[in-house]
């Protein structure tokens, strides 16, 4: 028994093998293959994409050398290379098409409502920390967000062109409209035009794809290059050229350095190929790629093990946490989750047969959608059992099995029926019935208050009420992102508890002063002069909030020194801005 015949038998026995495969039994590792393509090019959308049946003996046909025209395949009639050539024009302006449509969706979805008029806090990290200097973010990276060290390098060259929140989320959308197209292209290579266009279509219209579109964080970025690195094994996996195989690492490189989580990218390939029961040399190159994309990502998690606590606030995932990633796969809603569902469970219980020419080593469609969709999450959500770390974000690349797999089963819904173009145009107009129901959805996420807290009101409400030489103090400290966000509303105001600026201290926020330093600089202010305390609504009053010492102090000389209640507070989405008259101290310190 060969390598081939131990890993389709020890490994990927009977149901399983059928599922991912399209086929059942043990025999043959390429063999069985539908030949999807033939006869004369057919509309853009609707063209299978294929080689078209092999060409053999014709009765009649002379067999000798002399009579074959050169260029032309022999046994082939005369006359049919005309007709050949132009099937293949058809197959590739249909796949062009059926690629270049989700892409083009997606980016006007991206573009749609981009200017929320504020960022929300993870944003604003990304606008604060890619304004400093190089040295400064190289400062900050040693202590916090080295998970995040690449995307902000990049962000910091984007912010150089044009520095606004618009700006900040440009790269997501761009990165977004990439992903849809990746996932037809795939659709289309795997299966025909017309899954490829649906499978791009349905991903473009996910609510939880376009939130991350319009996002300034890497998560968009990393399933772009997830998109990317899976194309790159369908492709080398039907000829693994050596340069094939170094793109593929370098793109799950690069894709991992964004944010580690995506080396579980790795896993999914794997069981992909090993369903696929493809040859020793195609598990050689992508051995060999896989240890160098993992020996470029190791520096990066053995040093942000160093940051853990940053992400000490996620809990332990559960059946809620499990529910609600499905949902943002699937949809957000009962019916289109239920139909994506159901679509996809139709095309693992009937997969699509494999595609291409006879001999071919394309991989099937099920096999590359599933573990996709599966492997990451299940491997996140287990570890996250012992070291919660389970957020949805974080597995955004994953999402592009889940409509593969939607337009496969659509595929077997649809694909009886006569005329080729009706039946493309058809599955793209279920996918635009699918968006319509999911519009206020869609127009939700596109709310200034979508993502929890709006900043940039908060800085509006102390531009319009504080006057320059006025004082400010934050609570909690990390409350003082406002400023940082949008410093020209703060501009003038002095800030009583800041000791070493974010920049200067390498942090995210800052370094603060003492309890004693901060009475002291409340006494020495002017009578009648305003202190402006903004506040995090969220925390303050909070079990979190009243664990912080430093925090509780603040509060205490506040009420020291100043009236017991503000004078008068403005409160907007997660925060509030509150006006407090200070004089001599009315008790003794503590």
């Amino acid at each position: 028994m060969d390598w081939t015949d131990w890993k389709g038998e020890a490994m990927v026995r009977g149901p399983l093998r059928a599922v991912l495969t399209g086929r059942g039994g043990s025999r043959g590792a390429v063999g069985d293959r539908a030949d999807v393509g033939g006869g004369a090019a057919e509309g853009a959308l609707g063209r299978e994409d294929g080689a078209g049946p092999a060409a053999g003996p014709v009765p009649g046909a002379r067999d000798g050398g002399g009579g074959t025209p050169p260029g032309r395949a022999r046994g082939r009639p005369r006359g049919t290379d005309g007709a050949v050539g132009a099937s293949r024009a058809g197959r590739s302006r249909a796949a062009t098409a059926a690629v270049l449509l989700p892409g083009g969706v997606m980016l006007v979805l991206g573009l749609w409502g981009l200017d929320r008029r504020t960022v929300w806090r993870d944003e604003g990290a990304t606008l604060q920390v890619a304004r400093r200097s190089l040295p400064e973010i190289v400062r900050l990276l040693r202590d916090v967000d080295l998970v995040h060290g690449l995307y902000y390098l990049l962000m910091h060259a984007v912010v150089a062109v044009h520095d606004d929140e618009v700006t900040v989320r440009l790269p997501s959308v761009a990165a977004a409209a990439g992903t849809a197209a990746l996932v037809a292209a795939i659709g289309c290579r795997l299966a025909r035009p017309r899954v490829g266009l649906w499978a791009g279509l349905a991903y473009a219209a996910t609510p939880f794809v376009g939130h991350y579109a319009q996002e300034g964080r890497s998560y968009a970025l990393v399933a772009a290059g997830a998109a990317g690195a899976t194309w790159l094994l369908v492709r080398a996996a039907e000829r693994g050229t050596g340069l094939r195989w170094t793109g593929y690492g370098a793109v799950v490189a690069v894709t991992s350095l964004l944010h580690e989580f995506a080396i579980l990218l790795l896993a999914a390939h794997g069981l992909t190929l090993l369903a696929s029961r493809v040859p020793w040399r195609t598990w050689r190159g992508w051995l060999y790629a896989g240890l160098a994309a993992c020996a470029a990502a190791a520096p990066l998690a053995v040093l942000s093990r160093r940051q853990s606590a940053q992400v000490s606030w996620i809990r332990t995932p559960g059946y809620a946490e499990a529910k609600g990633l499905v949902l943002a796969f699937a949809g957000p809603t009962g019916l289109i989750a239920g139909v994506t569902l159901a679509l996809a469970a139709l095309a693992l219980v009937a997969p699509l047969p494999r595609t291409g020419p006879p001999g071919a080593r394309r991989l099937p469609l099920n096999a590359v959608a599933l573990p996709l969709a599966l492997v990451p999450p299940v491997l996140l959500y287990a570890a996250s059992q012992r070291t919660p770390l389970f957020l949805d974000r974080y597995l955004l690349f994953s999402v592009a099995g889940v409509p593969l797999l939607a337009a496969a089963g659509l595929e077997r819904v649809l694909g009886a029926l006569p005329g080729q173009r009706a039946v493309a145009a058809a599955g793209a107009v279920l996918v635009a019935a699918g968006f319509v129901w999911q519009l206020p959805q869609q127009q939700r996420e596109r709310l200034p208050g979508s993502r929890g807290d709006e900043p940039a009101a908060v800085a509006r409400a102390v531009g319009r009420l504080a006057r320059p030489g006025d004082a400010v103090l934050f609570l909690p400290h990390h409350e003082r992102r406002t400023a940082l966000f949008y410093p020209e509303e703060f501009t003038g105001l002095r800030d009583l508890t800041l000791k070493r600026s974010a920049a200067a201290s390498g942090t995210l926020y800052g370094e603060e002063v003492g309890a004693a330093e901060l009475r002291a600089r409340l006494a020495a202010l002017p009578a009648g002069r305003p202190v402006w305390v903004v506040s995090d609504t969220t925390t303050v009053g909070g079990r979190w909030f009243r664990a912080q010492r430093a925090e509780t102090a603040k509060t205490r000389v506040l009420g020291e020194l100043c009236r017991a209640r503000p004078e008068s507070t403005v409160y907007v989405r997660g925060g509030s801005v509150s006006r407090y008259t200070c004089g001599p101290p009315r008790g003794r310190a503590p």
